[in-house]
């Protein structure tokens, strides 16, 4: 039985803190992960599942974690997507709610559109009675609850997974970077830019969001293997190269319908882990791991 799971939280990481905790809580939950998919969980369920604890830790820029916009407001974005139909899903600017990615899943299963923005992603998420933040100020850990350093001023958490029935799905949520400006929507919801899933490859991406969309990264990755024949390593380290090429940096997690997992970066570091039914879980963040399957 065939498996794979990727998760990450975060590219931009500094080799002047520590990320020890980071590493201990996704080692923990890749391992949780693993455990669900040899259960024969869904690829798409366990993305959710990956996402929201990523979100609730309060150890990354996104959920809990999340930092504030210079108004001080706390702006959230999330999607989802489903690649054995290509159905899709996402919220952006969205406030008052613990879980952007499971507002996101029910944009995509409930509605039939694929992003809500703003008040209006807030409203629906409360017609769907998802969990609520009360309290932004004393929720929310971003502003206080990270050590801040110039190289971590952005990170998002995301997770790809091939389930034993060969179906892929990826999942992203962020808050975006630290003091960006009210109304910023990065890569992150937006289908295609940061995340993407077909029949051959599910991609996540963290960085700098103005150049992961300009390049379309994560769905580029798709189309260098879909058109160009290029190999999932060859295919993610391409797209990386592109997003360079342009001034940005940061790095994707992607897993492939062969069970076949990358995790490259070309920022200083990137927080992520991988599970498989062929090696067992491993985490990073500072060493390259791209061709670790």
């Amino acid at each position: 039985m065939k498996f794979a799971l990727a998760i990450h939280g975060g590219a931009g990481a500094s080799p002047k803190l520590n990320y020890d905790e980071q590493k201990t809580h996704m080692d923990w939950l890749v391992r949780q992960g693993g455990k669900m998919l040899q259960d024969g969980a869904a690829a798409m369920d366990t993305v959710i599942e990956m996402v929201k604890e990523l979100e609730q830790s309060g150890l990354y820029f996104a959920g809990k974690g999340a930092s504030p916009n210079t108004n001080g407001d706390y702006e959230l974005d999330a999607s989802v997507m489903d690649g054995t139909c290509l159905a899709a899903g996402g919220v952006a600017s969205m406030q008052g709610f613990v879980h952007p990615v499971e507002a996101a899943r029910h944009v995509m299963a409930d509605t039939p559109h694929v992003m809500l923005a703003g008040k209006g992603a807030s409203a629906f998420a409360g017609s769907r009675q998802l969990q609520s933040v009360d309290d932004p100020e004393s929720y929310y850990v971003g502003k206080t609850g990270h050590t801040v350093h110039e190289d971590s001023l952005h990170g998002t958490v995301g997770a790809v997974a091939l389930d034993s029935r060969g179906r892929l799905a990826a999942a992203t949520s962020t808050s975006g970077v630290l003091n960006k400006m009210l109304g910023r929507v990065g890569d992150t919801p937006v289908i295609g830019a940061g995340t993407w899933a077909d029949d051959r490859v599910a991609v996540s991406c963290t960085g700098h969001g103005e150049y992961f969309m300009r390049v379309c990264a994560a769905h580029d990755v798709a189309a260098r293997m879909n058109y160009g024949s290029e190999t999932l390593p060859e295919a993610a380290r391409n797209t990386l190269d592109r997003v360079a090429a342009i001034g940005g940096d940061g790095g994707l997690i992607a897993v492939s319908r062969t069970g076949q997992v990358v995790m490259p970066f070309n920022s200083k570091g990137m927080k992520c882990a991988a599970i498989s039914s062929q090696h067992a879980a491993t985490a990073h963040v500072f060493d390259r791991a791209e061709d670790w399957i």
